[in-house]
């Protein structure tokens, strides 16, 4: 049964990163641990709970955390007028999932058409915040082919949205948005899966009746 009741403890009486990892973190909210612990906190919430589990294994170096991001290769600034390339600078060359770099990629894969993927685009996403001018072309080339991780596309961002889909399909016209968010507190705040279930609503109308005894 769901524990309707239970909250999230704070940050600072957690003592392990699973324990941390039952629970739902909103990405200012890791911003803000991030800061706390003295690390940079740009980048998406993948990039943020990587930092936070270094913290509890102890490997958190905060000297090269708090450095600008960098390979140590020089990437020269890319030409508009000229072809992208896999030396091409991301970043430089402002490079964007349209029809130029559609055929750049499908000129590479021999995939026509060709479509980015979910982790490309959160690469692309993470050298522009993070003003990553050395990560190129070819590199965004080697994600699509498995060969190099750079960022990955977080699931975890979809969970309140299936959670939505998944309680109306359940309550349907009975169900309403307020009730979808109060369930997802519930649920967010507690260490069981972020999921909708019939359970969880049952627990909740159970003790929402009781207070109204009580009352």
């Amino acid at each position: 049964m769901y524990n309707v009741d239970m909250t999230r403890p704070e940050f600072s009486s957690i003592s392990t990163f699973e324990e941390f990892s039952k629970y739902y973190w909103y990405r200012d909210e890791l911003i803000a641990i991030c800061r706390k612990l003295g690390v940079n906190s740009i980048g998406g919430k993948h990039e943020l709970e990587d930092i936070i589990r270094q913290h509890f294994n102890g490997t958190l170096d905060v000297v090269k955390l708090k450095k600008p991001h960098t390979t140590g290769r020089t990437v020269s600034k890319h030409n508009p007028k000229e072809p992208y390339t896999r030396n091409t600078s991301v970043v430089l060359s402002g490079f964007t999932c349209g029809n130029a770099g559609r055929a750049f990629f499908e000129a590479e894969t021999g995939i026509v058409p060709f479509h980015f993927t979910a982790d490309m685009v959160a690469c692309i996403k993470k050298a522009r915040v993070e003003n990553d001018e050395t990560f190129t072309l070819g590199d965004l080339v080697d994600v699509f082919y498995g060969k190099k991780t750079y960022a990955t596309y977080d699931k975890s961002v979809c969970q309140w949205n299936q959670f939505l889909k998944d309680y109306f399909a359940a309550r349907g016209k009975t169900g309403t948005a307020e009730e979808a968010r109060t369930l997802w507190k519930k649920v967010r705040d507690s260490d069981k899966p972020k999921v909708y279930t019939p359970e969880l609503l049952l627990t909740y109308l159970d003790a929402s009746t009781r207070g109204t005894h009580h009352a």
